[in-house]
């Protein structure tokens, strides 16, 4: 089956950081941008950020612009997302997907089911005290 494995959640609490991993099973994503959404209870899901297909471009919701950083090593075919200052808003569950293109922009309400094909299972990620 062709996804993304994620890893790295857990509880945090606030103030804390993690760092999560994503990389794709059965497939490779040095080609194409990748993106980080989450999902809360109770909510839709939101795109979080992405990353262009050689790293080199960047783009975040507001909601985590300065304290997430998105990064990917193509070496190890490996996506990140750095998390910092975590708030309890930020817990979710977390996806990373393949875009369907080179370069990519996080859209506020989009969801990513037109632009972005391949998914992962997700991992959570609780911010508690």
């Amino acid at each position: 089956q062709l996804q993304f494995v994620e890893s790295g959640g857990g509880l945090v609490q606030p103030g804390g950081s993690l760092r999560l991993s994503c990389a794709p099973s059965g497939f490779t994503v040095d080609r194409y941008a990748v993106g980080w959404f989450r999902q809360a209870p109770g909510k839709e899901r939101e795109a979080v950020s992405c990353v262009s297909d050689s790293g080199g471009s960047r783009s975040y919701a507001e909601s985590v612009q300065g304290r997430f950083t998105i990064s990917r090593d193509n070496a190890k075919n490996t996506v990140y997302l750095q998390m910092s200052s975590l708030k309890p808003d930020d817990t979710a569950v977390y996806y990373c997907a393949r875009y369907m293109g080179r370069r990519c922009t996080v859209v506020a309400g989009a969801v990513g089911d037109d632009e972005y094909d391949y998914w992962g299972q997700g991992t959570q990620v609780t911010v508690s005290s």
